[in-house]
């Protein structure tokens, strides 16, 4: 096995960021080439908000209340926009990896002259992105003609740059979890666990607001609520305190995370052995 030139992970940093920015822009591109294709993978979410409507209405009419721990029905909904369009759009980066481990190619792709992990992020984050923006447009129509116009404009960019930092954070988590297949044949499993850990400590089912106190205040601390809970709820409540207590805990999760992958990379190449390539 060939293993990158040394002084690879050096060269991301002086000529990386362009050379990454391009080939995310490639995947933009190549996902907005077939829109009709686009718009029927983002369908999903679609039935979602149709179902989340009809659930949090009868909810919020049996509680009697027009506002639960701060957040109304509009809000709940709108929540539930962005966190179903965070989930449905992040690309299965495991389970890329695991493939490219158990097919032998990998052999070839850390050869190139790029970071193989950085341009597995750029490719992530270029198919998230295309695949995010019809997938939001899609659960929007539907939640703004059952209850009206979305949170102010002004909070989307505050928003936008927190969901672009949850889909690094879940491609760490990600890359970690394919990272694995360099030392197991089969890493569904832990795919399957990480899935599930999303849906019920992220927020994508429902605001971790709505938890109870002692619960609420844990849950909160984990990266999966970073990923999810974080940017939806700056969407629905944008605020600049909230936004710099939210993205700095979302930035020290990246950097936690990308340290380990880092490291993990590192021992995997150690250890490589490639089956069928």
């Amino acid at each position: 096995m060939r293993r990158p030139p040394e002084g690879a992970t050096r060269r991301f940093w002086r000529a990386g960021p362009a050379k990454y920015t391009a080939v995310l822009r490639t995947q933009l591109a190549h996902g907005l080439a077939f829109p009709a294709d686009l718009a029927l993978r983002s369908l999903a979410i679609v039935i979602f908000m149709w179902v989340f409507i009809h659930l949090w209405r009868a909810t919020y009419a049996g509680a009697g209340q027009s506002r639960v721990q701060g957040l109304s029905l509009s809000d709940t909904l709108w929540y539930l926009v962005l966190a179903e369009t965070i989930m449905l759009s992040k690309p299965r980066v495991s389970t890329e990896i695991a493939r490219a481990v158990r097919d032998g190619s990998v052999a070839y792709q850390l050869a190139r002259p790029f970071n193989w992990l950085g341009y597995q992020a750029a490719v992530a984050l270029g198919d998230a992105l295309a695949r995010g923006g019809v997938t939001f447009v899609l659960g929007g129509l539907v939640v703004w003609l059952a209850v009206g116009p979305p949170p102010p404009l002004w909070g989307w960019p505050l928003a936008g740059l927190a969901v672009i930092v949850a889909w690094l954070i879940d491609f760490c988590m990600s890359a970690l979890i394919g990272l694995l297949s360099f030392v197991v044949e089969d890493v569904t499993a832990f795919e399957w666990i990480y899935s599930k850990l999303i849906l019920v400590l992220g927020g994508v089912l429902l605001p971790l607001d709505f938890l109870p106190d002692g619960w609420r205040q844990l849950v909160q601390a984990l990266p999966f609520a970073h990923m999810i809970w974080a940017p939806a709820r700056l969407f629905v409540s944008p605020d600049a305190g909230l936004f710099l207590r939210l993205f700095g805990g979302q930035l020290a999760w990246l950097m936690v995370l990308s340290l380990g992958l880092g490291a993990a990379y590192a021992r995997a190449q150690k250890r490589l052995a490639v089956n069928g390539g």
